[in-house]
């Protein structure tokens, strides 16, 4: 009562977090006590829906037919930029693959060859021994290798050019939207929930207007590229100009800087090592999107794994698979071996007046490519590996796949079936049959505890969104299926991070896998879940918990390894066993850690799950899909926002929850 009289924050939190729970109780009782009270509770009637993909249909073909900037129409300002894109594409494809071409189609000829692989082998060499010494140019080496070793150097060259172009006008993009959000705070404020969208909206959804605005093609890829790579480059340019030290900052201004020499002269000098951050997630992101994008029209290795999948050729698309793994490797070595190198002082140019001395390694390489051109125009082996030479693991895979398949056959179809009857189906229907009210009244209130009123208000707003534009159905399908493939990858990844943490050669040989298992194409995963369970919800889940596992494991051992071995000594000096430890000290003060790790494995789920909608699933993931196939841009991009909002709301919930953690803990 004393508390009531003296109106506290906490009985004012209190009163509320008890008048939202009687809404929905009352809610619920309607509905027991007569289907027809509350019935609209649970299928959000259609004459209350928003028309939300019929507007934005019809915009987009507004923009495309009618929309006009002064003398420019729309589609002339999409073609512009198509045209912008395809020009360096096109010269880098003849380059690297193609050739130099006369004619187009079938009619044209090859007047100048493209590099051989030899010489680009040798290239990516000079480059990685410049930029990392001989350990790493072996690396690189090794890596372009195993593309011309393995017949897949035409596609793997195809991938890189996209690439090579993607990649310079995504950096590019975000740093000049980082120094517009550094500058001015509207920018920033105007950005932000842009930048939240566009990593959580979907790859697919980006697809749809893309393919109706560029058309099919390697130009719309590399547009679709540039949009899903870039986010991360403007958040670290922000990240990275705000950490310069003021002390670099007030020199500038002392020695007269003006606004422009502040900005290229010292800030982005003084953040390069952040911006070489920035710059290899965005070659990360670039390579996540290559079997995508290969949906509108990329080619190379992204196609050959759709090509895989669809024929059920686990061989072909694991060795494609490998192959973008190994471009992935190659491409982050160097750009975190150029990054230290421009950071150290040491590294800068000589004064020699003469090209060679002043840039070997520059001239080396140019050297490399006309002696590769001329050798390539002199024989035609030299330009590619003769494929009786290359090698293939296909048969073996396959092989593999089909023993496993033929010896264990009934405990895996038992498997499925156990776990289908008595697991997922029951929770499926449990969240089917739930009121889309409740669930918005129970979101409300959790955030309303973990974050104030106004999480509690992003929550509600985004959960009755989903309702209110007809996704209610097929987001509860998503939320099970993540939700579940999410409890599995915890209690797999958990222990294994636990076990891992504290022994380092095993954490050291983890650490290899985990990498390779956030490199590996999201396709690749869902090729031997398909080849060993078929399609349907349980195969989608097999296939999301082997990518978002990884997480899991990686946020528990660095929660475990960071924390104090004074604590951990106090509690040994008190005589606690070694579960007390782990129990009581170390996973107590690595919460925030594995609430974090959650975060990022419920992404990661989410991620992946849209990529499962090629197996039969019946989600948003499958409705964004059947947009990308009719080109209904209205129908893809409210299918993506609705995954979007349940990654945010479970985002900023869980952010909210560990920042609590933290505060307890402090």
């Amino acid at each position: 009562m004393q508390a009531l009289e003296t109106g506290s924050p906490a009985s004012g939190k209190r009163f509320v977090d008890i008048a939202l729970a009687l809404a929905a109780f009352a809610m619920l009782m309607a509905w027991w006590l007569g289907p027809s009270i509350g019935k609209w509770a649970f299928d959000y009637p259609r004459a209350w829906q928003i028309p939300a993909a019929r507007h934005i249909s019809g915009w987009m073909k507004w923009l495309v037919n009618e929309a006009s900037f002064g003398l420019f129409s729309f589609t002339d300002l999409t073609r512009l930029t198509a045209d912008l894109i395809d020009i360096p594409y096109t010269f880098t494809l003849s380059l690297l693959s193609t050739g130099f071409l006369s004619g187009q189609g079938s009619a044209a000829v090859q007047i100048v060859p493209p590099i051989s692989y030899l010489g680009v082998i040798v290239l990516v060499g000079l480059m990685g021994y410049y930029a990392g010494g001989a350990k790493l140019a072996a690396l690189v080496v090794t890596c372009f290798g195993f593309f011309a070793a393995f017949g897949q150097w035409s596609s793997a060259m195809v991938t890189l050019s996209s690439i090579l172009v993607a990649v310079p006008i995504g950096v590019v993009l975000g740093l000049l939207l980082g120094l517009a959000g550094y500058r001015f705070a509207w920018v920033e404020r105007a950005i932000s929930p842009l930048l939240d969208l566009m990593q959580t909206i979907p790859i697919f959804a980006y697809l749809v207007p893309i393919l109706f605005l560029f058309g099919f093609g390697p130009t719309a890829a590399i547009v679709g590229t540039i949009i899903y790579a870039m986010p991360p480059m403007v958040r670290i340019t922000l990240l990275g100009l705000r950490a310069v030290p003021s002390e670099i900052r007030d020199l500038g201004q002392m020695v007269g800087c003006s606004r422009r020499q502040m900005t290229w002269k010292v800030m982005v000098p003084s953040a390069v090592d952040a911006l070489m951050v920035g710059v290899n997630q965005v070659i990360m992101l670039s390579l996540n999107m290559v079997i995508i994008a290969s949906m509108i029209g990329a080619g190379g290795l992204g196609f050959d794994v759709l090509a895989a999948l669809r024929r059920l050729d686990i061989g072909a698309g694991f060795e494609a698979g490998f192959a973008i793994v190994a471009l992935a490797v190659a491409l982050d070595r160097l750009s975190q071996a150029f990054a230290r190198k421009a950071g150290d002082p040491s590294a800068m140019s000589t004064s020699d007046d003469r090209l060679m001395q002043r840039h070997p390694y520059l001239t080396a390489g140019l050297a490399v490519i006309v002696f590769s051109l001329v050798a390539s125009l002199i024989s035609p082996a030299l330009a590619t590996l003769p494929d009786s030479l290359t090698l293939s693991t296909g048969s073996f895979w396959n092989e593999v796949v089909k023993w496993i398949n033929i010896n264990f056959f009934d405990v895996l179809e038992a498997i499925r079936t156990t776990l289908l009857i008595h697991l997922l189906v029951p929770i499926k229907r449990f969240l089917a049959e739930l009121p889309w009210l409740g669930v918005v009244a129970v979101l409300a209130i959790a955030g309303f505890r973990l974050g104030g009123l106004r999480l509690a208000v992003l929550a509600a707003t985004l959960s009755f969104l989903i309702a209110a534009t007809g996704q209610w159905e097929k987001a509860m399908v998503t939320v099970y299926l993540c939700g579940i493939a999410v409890i599995i990858a915890c209690l797999i990844g958990i222990p294994i991070g636990i076990l891992a943490a504290e022994r380092e050669r095993l954490w050291r040989w983890l650490q290899v896998v985990i990498d390779t298992l956030q490199t590996l194409p999201s396709f690749v995963y869902l090729m031997p879940a398909v080849m060993l369970f078929r399609v349907g919800d349980f195969t989608a889940l097999i296939a999301i918990v082997a990518y978002a596992v990884a997480p899991a494991i990686r946020y528990t051992a660095l929660g475990i390894q960071r924390v104090d071995p004074k604590v951990v000594e106090a509690g040994r000096a008190m005589g606690c066993t070694p579960l007390q430890i782990l129990t009581k000290i170390k996973l107590k003060l690595a919460l925030p850690e594995l609430m974090l790790g959650l975060n990022q494995t419920i992404m990661f789920a989410l991620s992946m799950l849209v990529i499962t909608a090629l197996v039969g699933t019946r989600d948003l993931g499958q409705e964004v899909y059947i947009a990308l196939t009719k080109a209904d841009t209205g129908r893809g991009i409210v299918a993506g926002l609705a995954v979007a909002f349940i990654a945010i709301i479970a985002d900023r919930l869980i952010s909210a929850g560990a920042a609590r953690l933290r505060e307890r803990m402090a």
